[in-house]
């Protein structure tokens, strides 16, 4: 995990119990110190017995000679046991994930010789010790903000609630599981923030689950991960709606096919501000009721105005909807007159609301004013070698989910 088959640390506790014995262990092919066992067997460990100070990523590795291993077992106390896998012939064991932070562990192996005969042998060591612990503050999507029925554009987006520097040991600890194959990559945005995409949107009706096994895993100097969390969720039907501020008119398409088309009024530009970002847009949030404010305008000042709008479904954080406009169906469809929104009627309004979900790709184009990547849910405003920049361990296929 990052330190080779053993890791440094373990190395250095072998070189160490050797210097210190007036007869040096014998050693299996790897370098893991052999202790007793069944007669005509040898078992191993890494950590060697009694170590200390051991990363919380180093694996426990337990093999054996002359004979096979029938069970390890690796118990930490309150702190639970390690998983581990065996070899296929059954010589070597191999711990999965984390070990915990300032934690004392025993090893307990069961070996058989070529005759069959059994022996328990065991060892023991002890983590490094953490000061602080990081956590997931929160994990879109989710149940409460977006549903766990989402569209093809969505991303994964994990907020930590401290800020951390060992991005490659996080990173490494992440893992996408999903329905049907999906080439996509975890990007930092800065260090409290991780996101995943894949290369192309989502497949429709895919299965995802993602998986933090972050609980012991070193997130900076002194500084190590609370607890593991798994999300599931899906994908819903493929919904691409796409509009021109040139031909005022909104299309969405459900899978392949042509199912609404919408007449439009988008900003009026002018200033930059009122100017609808051009790009691939994100279903944020559908809002029955949205109070808009002028923006950067406040009240007695020209040009401030609060009005409640309904039917809203959010596009960027700098205050773009799609939503209801009765008060401009006269230049839907034929010029852009709003403050940066899209401008709907009240029935094509309640109609998109209904039938979007969250992630659904929403492609505004013929503007000046690029939506930028940090402006809401702007991950696809970035191709992929772009996204890739910000990625520790860069792209990848899922793991398949058993359907």
């Amino acid at each position: 995990m990052g330190r080779g088959a053993y890791g440094s640390a373990g190395l250095l506790a072998l070189a160490l119990l050797a210097a210190c014995s007036a007869q040096s262990p014998a050693q299996d092919p790897q370098g893991v110190a052999m202790a007793g066992g069944a007669p005509g067997a040898s078992v191993g460990f890494s950590p060697a017995d009694k170590t200390a100070n051991v990363p919380t990523d180093q694996p426990v590795v337990v093999s054996v000679q002359g004979g096979t291993l029938k069970s390890v077992r690796v118990d930490g106390g309150k702190a639970g046991v390690l998983k581990g896998v065996l070899s296929a012939d059954g010589t070597r064991w191999r711990s999965l994930g984390t070990a915990r932070p300032g934690t004392s562990y025993t090893v307990t192996a069961v070996s058989a010789d070529a005759a069959g005969k059994r022996s328990e042998t065991r060892s023991g060591f002890s983590t490094v010790k953490g000061g602080k612990t990081f956590d997931i503050a929160t994990i879109t999507p989710n149940k409460d903000d977006t549903g766990l029925t989402v569209g093809v554009g969505m991303p994964v987006m994990i907020a930590f609630d401290q800020p951390v520097t060992d991005r490659v040991a996080v990173e490494r600890n992440l893992s996408v599981h999903s329905s049907k194959p999906v080439e996509g990559a975890w990007h930092w945005f800065d260090d409290q923030h991780v996101d995943f995409r894949p290369r192309k949107y989502w497949p429709a009706h895919t299965k995802v689950r993602v998986e933090a096994r972050l609980a012991g895993v070193r997130g900076g100097p002194g500084m190590y991960g609370k607890r593991d969390v798994k999300l599931d969720f899906k994908i819903g039907r493929s919904q691409i709606t796409k509009g021109s501020t040139n031909e005022h008119v909104l299309i969405v398409r459900r899978d392949g096919k042509r199912i609404r088309s919408m007449p439009m009024s988008a900003g009026q530009g002018g200033q930059w501000k009122y100017h609808t970002t051009s790009g691939v847009h994100l279903a944020m949030s559908r809002e029955p009721v949205t109070v808009m404010t002028s923006p950067g305008i406040g009240p007695g000042s020209a040009g401030y105005y609060q009005l409640t709008v309904y039917n809203t479904v959010r596009i960027s954080n700098s205050g773009e909807y799609v939503h209801s406009a009765p008060w401009s169906v006269g230049s839907q469809g034929n010029s852009n007159v709003s403050h940066g929104c899209v401008n709907v009627s009240p029935a094509n309004a309640a109609w998109f609301i209904k039938n979007t979900l969250i992630g659904d790709p929403i492609i505004i184009t013929g503007t000046p004013r690029k939506l930028e990547p940090t402006n809401g849910w702007g991950h696809w405003q970035e191709n992929w070698k772009e996204w890739l920049k910000w990625s520790a361990l860069k792209d990848g296929p899922t793991n398949l989910l058993d359907r």
